[in-house]
C-alpha cells in the first residue's frame, strides 16, 4: 500500500472516523462496502505503526459465554465471519483463510452461589444456540485430566466457535481493503470539534496540523481515549484505560492436549498458544491509568500469576516466560458494555465505544450492524 498522508485531500468529507485500529477499519470498511452507501469517509489515525493501540497488544479471544443474549449473538456473527472470512471479503483470492482454534472457554467456580450463576447462564447461552455445557469436577477432569481441581465445584465450557482467531488479519484485510475501495486514512490527530448553533451537530473537527475539516457524520472509534474524543463534542462517557497484562511461557512438560482458555477463580487466565501458552490478569488495584502507560509489572507473573496457574495446572510449575506486555482495555465503568450508535442529543455523533476487552470480537457485528441507519451519511 501506498504512504499515508499526513493531510487530506478534500475539505469535507460524508463521514469522519476517529481512530483507525480494529474498530475504526471495520467501520470504514463496512460503509465502503455498503452497496447503499457511496459517500466519503475519511479515518484519522495519529499512530499509523498501532504499536500502542488496544489492536496490537490484544489476546484475539472469541467467546460466546456471555450473561446477555445480544452478546452471544454478536459472537456467533463474529465467529460466522471469521470462519467465512473470504466469502465476506468477496471471494477475493488474495484473502487468507482465518482459522478459528475452539477449544472454548472454561469457567470454574469455587463456590456453590458462582456455580449457580453458571448453571444460570449456560441456559441462557443454550437458547440462543451456543454449546456451552454446565461440568462437575468429574467430568472436567474426565476432559481435561491435567486440572488440580481442588475447591473447584462446577465449571462452564464451550468447543463451538469459542477459543481463538488471528483478528489482526481482519484487521490488516479490512485496512487494505477499504483504502481500494476509497476510504482515506490519514496520519493525524483529531483534536477539536466545532458544533453547529444548536449542539445538535457536529459540523467539522480540526486537525493537529491545522486542517478543518467538514464532516456529515463523525465516528468515536478512539479506544481508550474514547472519552477524549467525545469531550470535544461536549459528551461523557464513562471510558476509561484499565491496564492488562499478557505472559507468554513454554513448559518443560507441554500439555497432551489443548488448554481452553481458563479463568481461574483468582481471575487468572491461560491458555494454548501456538506452541507456547498465554496467561494474563488484571492487576489487584485496577485503577484507570495514563493513556500513555505500558510500563510492566513482572512482580505481578513472580507473585500472582505463575504460582496459580502452577497450582490449577501442576505441569506449570516447571516453565519459562518467553514474552510479555502490557495493554489497556477500553473500560466501560457503567456495564463494561459497548457504547453503540448516535448520541441522543448530537444525532450526528456516533459512539463506538467502551468494548471493556470484547472489541475483537465484537468488532465484525459493531461494523454491520451499527453503521446501516446513518441517514446523515448516505446517497439513495
Amino acid at each position: 500500500m501506498s504512504q499515508v498522508s499526513e493531510t487530506p485531500k478534500s475539505a469535507a468529507y460524508d463521514v469522519v472516523i476517529v481512530g483507525g485500529a480494529m474498530l475504526g477499519s471495520s467501520v470504514a470498511w463496512f460503509l465502503a462496502d455498503n452497496p447503499d452507501f457511496d459517500g466519503s469517509v475519511l479515518v484519522v489515525e495519529k499512530d499509523p505503526t498501532y504499536e500502542f493501540t488496544s489492536t496490537a497488544r490484544t489476546n484475539s479471544c472469541m467467546r460466546q459465554q456471555f450473561s446477555r443474549e445480544i452478546n452471544v449473538h454478536v459472537s456467533q456473527f463474529a465467529a460466522e465471519f471469521v470462519k467465512n472470512f473470504r466469502s465476506f471479503m468477496g471471494d477475493d483470492p488474495r484473502v487468507p483463510d482465518v482459522p478459528l482454534h475452539s477449544y472454548g472457554y472454561m469457567y470454574l467456580a469455587d463456590n456453590q452461589a458462582f456455580a449457580d450463576v453458571l448453571r444460570e447462564i449456560q441456559k441462557i447461552q443454550a437458547a440462543c444456540g451456543a454449546g456451552t455445557k454446565f461440568m462437575t469436577p468429574e467430568e472436567i477432569s474426565r476432559d481435561y485430566p491435567f486440572y488440580n481441581l481442588e475447591g473447584i465445584v462446577a465449571g462452564n465450557h464451550n468447543l463451538v466457535d469459542e477459543g481463538y482467531f488471528d483478528g489482526n488479519t481482519l484487521f490488516d484485510w479490512w485496512k487494505r481493503s477499504a483504502r481500494e475501495k476509497g476510504v482515506e486514512y490519514v496520519t493525524n490527530e483529531v483534536v477539536a470539534m466545532t458544533r453547529n448553533a444548536a449542539g445538535s451537530r457536529v459540523e467539522s473537527v480540526s486537525l493537529a496540523s491545522g486542517e478543518v475539516v467538514a464532516c456529515g457524520t463523525v465516528v468515536n472509534a478512539s479506544g481508550p481515549r474514547a472519552v477524549r474524543t467525545s469531550r470535544m463534542a461536549g459528551i461523557e462517557i464513562p471510558v476509561e484505560p484499565r491496564k492488562r497484562y499478557t505472559f507468554i511461557f513454554d513448559a518443560e512438560q507441554p500439555l497432551d492436549r489443548d488448554l481452553p482458555l481458563t479463568i481461574d477463580p483468582s481471575g487468572v487466565h491461560m491458555r494454548t498458544d501456538g506452541a507456547y501458552y498465554l496467561a494474563g490478569c488484571p492487576p489487584d488495584d485496577d485503577p484507570a491509568v495514563d493513556y500513555d502507560d505500558f510500563d510492566q509489572d513482572f512482580s505481578i507473573w513472580e507473585e500472582k500469576v505463575w504460582p496459580i496457574i502452577a497450582n490449577r495446572i501442576p505441569q506449570f510449575e516447571a516453565i519459562k516466560l518467553i514474552n510479555s506486555w502490557a495493554g489497556h482495555y477500553a473500560f466501560n465503568t457503567f456495564d463494561h458494555n459497548a457504547i453503540l450508535g448516535p448520541h441522543s442529543e448530537v444525532e450526528n455523533f456516533i459512539f463506538v465505544n467502551g468494548f471493556s476487552g470484547h472489541g475483537f470480537q465484537q468488532s465484525p457485528a459493531t461494523g454491520s450492524s451499527n453503521l446501516r441507519p446513518w441517514g446523515a451519511a448516505r446517497r439513495n
